[in-house]
């Protein structure tokens, strides 16, 4: 049935993913992750764009497409949209992250695919949503982050909002759609109808907003950046050291007074200044600059040990080298290496959340070839022969 030994708590699923770049594949990612069966579906003149994305290597398509079967189907014309069809009677999940309206300018709407198979469930990945006044603009993860309130607070007061560094916006749409499916495929368990999961990067970032909007609404305040400082949470920070800057989390009173204790400093937990949550607070500032001075003389990991020691949360700050080092990372196989054609072995991060009794796998890196599964799916869900796929081809079809 499929390249590999089906694996996982999703194997016997099958998932067509139509979308391009992160909010949709990364949700075929992890559907693929736990053992569905992901084919994912490029134009044959317009491969994904991640085939090409990365820091000098393009090794980001290695991670986003492992698992998956990669064929190819020209959407734009008839003829493509009538075999998606026919692959539709032999699906569970349709997967695509289009602007809100393609699929329906192709004549490929739910309404049209449900009249085809009644238990389909279709996941829609977008930058606002398949309604509302933005429904048919333009959206990339960064607007999303933008509107969703994220921009706003990342980055360093004194500077313009910033990125955090990776495409967050994107990576919470598709891990809300996820989500989505699985609860809308418990509802087809219980009453065997599929539905649509809308999954907007907006509100997919908005819903990670914590308290924002009632702060707002019924405190009158505005959060703004703070930098690398919880606001009005003390202490918690980045402190340095004589080989780097470490966050040391103690801003609950029981964790804060352990901290006093390995800094032999007993006096700052009946300190006025520092009695509560509330006066930590209120001077973040002062207590932050106490702490920087005791760590800075010390090498940083003389102080990770007396955190550990005292039970006070704290850690490095890692880059991929620290985290290749860690023996926790190890312990816990959250790298792995996978087989490559090209490049022998990639490592990457492991197949998470982590299941005891139907554990993920990565079985293969993403394939390199453009239709490199086009024989073997077209051939075993449509019957589909060497003939029929010249044919298709040569018709700029497949």
């Amino acid at each position: 049935m499929s390249t590999q030994e089906a694996f996982g708590a999703l194997k016997g699923l099958r998932v067509l993913e139509l979308g391009q770049l992160i909010a949709g594949p990364f949700c075929g990612q992890l559907l693929a992750d736990h053992g569905a069966e992901v084919i994912k579906i490029e134009a044959p003149d317009r491969p994904d764009p991640m085939r090409e994305w990365g820091q000098g290597i393009p090794l980001w398509w290695s991670v986003c497409a492992r698992n998956k079967k990669c064929i190819t189907l020209n959407l734009r014309e008839k003829a493509g949209q009538d075999i998606l069809k026919e692959m539709v009677k032999h699906t569970d999940f349709l997967l695509e992250n289009f602007r809100a309206g393609t699929m329906e300018k192709w004549g490929l709407s739910y309404e049209e695919l449900k009249k085809i198979n009644p238990k389909l469930i279709m996941i829609r990945v977008s930058g606002y949503g398949q309604t509302g006044p933005y429904s048919k603009r333009a959206g990339y993860g960064s607007i999303g982050e933008a509107m969703g309130g994220m921009r706003n607070l990342a980055g360093d007061p004194a500077n313009p909002p910033s990125r955090v560094g990776i495409s967050i916006g994107d990576s919470l749409a598709a891990t809300y759609a996820c989500l989505g499916a699985l609860m809308a495929l418990r509802h087809r368990d219980v009453t065997g109808e599929g539905q649509i999961v809308d999954s907007a990067i907006y509100e997919a970032v908005l819903a990670n907003m914590e308290s924002v909007i009632p702060e707002y609404v019924i405190a009158g305040h505005t959060r703004e950046r703070t930098g690398s400082v919880l606001p009005s949470v003390a202490p918690s920070n980045a402190y340095p050291t004589l080989d780097g800057d470490i966050l040391i989390g103690a801003n609950q009173d029981s964790v804060y007074k352990r901290l006093c204790e390995a800094m032999g400093r007993p006096e700052l937990v009946d300190d006025p200044r520092f009695v509560d949550h509330v006066s930590r607070g209120k001077n973040l500032e002062v207590i932050d600059e106490i702490i920087a001075d005791w760590t800075r003389p010390q090498k940083a990991q003389d102080v990770l040990d007396l955190m550990e020691k005292f039970g006070v949360p704290s850690g490095k700050i890692f880059k991929a080298p620290d985290m290749l080092d860690d023996p926790h990372f190890e312990a816990r196989d959250a790298i792995i290496e996978v087989d490559h054609p090209v490049h022998d072995k990639v490592p990457m991060q492991n197949v998470f959340p982590k299941l005891s009794e139907t554990p993920g796998e990565v079985k293969w890196a993403g394939p390199v070839e453009l239709g490199q599964h086009n024989s073997e799916v077209y051939g075993s869900i449509l019957g589909y022969d060497a003939v029929k796929l010249k044919a298709l081809k040569e018709a700029g079809t497949v």
